[in-house]
């Protein structure tokens, strides 16, 4: 028996990876100390989400230039938890390196996903970043 989603957004693979990627995001936030929770843990945590929040506001009907807006508004949330690991890393908050490295690779596959979800719409998507080459395909 093939159960359907209720809502669209709930059927997009985009929006199941960002759920991942902000399990993993609030796992990092939750190792940071104590004086940083309601700082840098908040911010990164509250980014996280919206990624997820706002493809699921997109998706609700709207013509593909209001979904574009809203997959914009995700793409920036996932710029800013990128920012965070960063922070993280310089504050040298974790001992191991390697959730810092497997949330890098994660956003870089939601960050390309979400570039493409807006690339299928019928609007305009001339935001492009040039991608930075690191070793081992990771700044940390």
């Amino acid at each position: 028996m093939e159960t359907d989603m209720a809502y669209k957004f709930e059927d997009l693979e985009v929006w199941s990876r960002a759920l991942d990627y902000a399990d993993r995001i609030h796992d990092i936030a939750q190792q940071l100390p104590k004086h940083e929770r309601y700082n840098l843990a908040d911010q990164m945590t509250r980014a996280a989400n919206s990624i997820a929040l706002n493809i699921a506001e997109g998706s609700t009907g709207q013509s593909d230039a209001e979904q574009d807006r809203f997959l914009r508004i995700a793409i920036r949330s996932l710029l800013e938890t990128v920012a965070s690991l960063h922070l993280v890393k310089r504050r040298e908050y974790l001992d191991d390196l390697a959730p810092l490295r497997d949330a890098y690779r994660e956003s870089e596959t939601l960050f390309a996903k979400l570039q493409a979800f807006r690339a299928s719409l019928d609007s305009d998507s001339t935001v492009r970043e040039e991608p930075i080459e690191y070793d081992d395909g990771v700044p940390f």
